[in-house]
């Protein structure tokens, strides 16, 4: 009996040893994960018209890319999801607060109210709509958004816009992927600044 103990012992130990090992060797091998964020664009010079405050309440995105990793839509039926390539912080709020960045560079001084803080009576608020971004087999990054000015209340679109905007990417990784939407951004906060009217 004696024996039987120790052999059991002896073949339990190794057991343990063996799964450590392949687990250790299986980390090892893991390719490491990449975060990636976006930046704002810079302005060739601001606008110089006068303009009620407007301020940037939201930025909508599709729920196929609003998720921790960055996504690709290949083809109008096909996504890929890169596992190993994350955002650095939740997709649509960072593109609002880029988005923001663009446009405080781009509106008169006084005019744009930064996202959620205090705004005076009278401000406007600008919602954007994200309806798809998707790249081709030639590392073009097209993005169909539109935006919409509301005043009043209870409040109304006074101006709409839909727009699809391009950028290439120097090559098909993730970051070249978040410099492209950078860049899709930044012609977007030059489309809205440039399209506002006054009151």
């Amino acid at each position: 009996m004696m024996r039987i103990a120790r052999k059991t012992k002896t073949i339990s130990s190794a057991a343990i040893v063996g799964f450590l090992l392949a687990s250790i060797t299986g980390c090892a091998h893991s390719p490491p994960t990449r975060y990636v964020t976006l930046s704002a664009e810079p302005a060739s010079s601001p606008r110089m018209t006068t303009l009620q405050p407007i301020q940037l309440t939201a930025v909508h995105i599709p729920a196929e890319l609003d998720r921790p990793e960055v996504v690709t839509q290949d083809s109008a039926n096909q996504l890929t999801v890169h596992d190993n390539d994350r955002w650095g912080a939740p997709l649509a709020p960072m593109m609002r607060r880029t988005l923001a960045q663009d446009l405080l560079a781009r509106l008169p001084a006084n005019t744009f109210i930064l996202p959620d803080a205090p705004a005076p009576p009278g401000t406007r608020t600008l919602v954007v709509t994200v309806l798809n971004s998707e790249a081709d087999a030639n590392g073009t990054l097209t993005l169909q958004v539109s935006w919409a000015l509301l005043s009043g209340h209870p409040s109304h679109a006074t101006q709409t816009q839909q727009l699809t905007l391009t950028a290439n990417m120097m090559s098909g990784d993730a970051a070249a992927q978040a410099a492209a939407l950078s860049q899709l951004l930044g012609q977007l906060a030059d489309r809205i600044a440039a399209s506002i009217v006054p009151r």
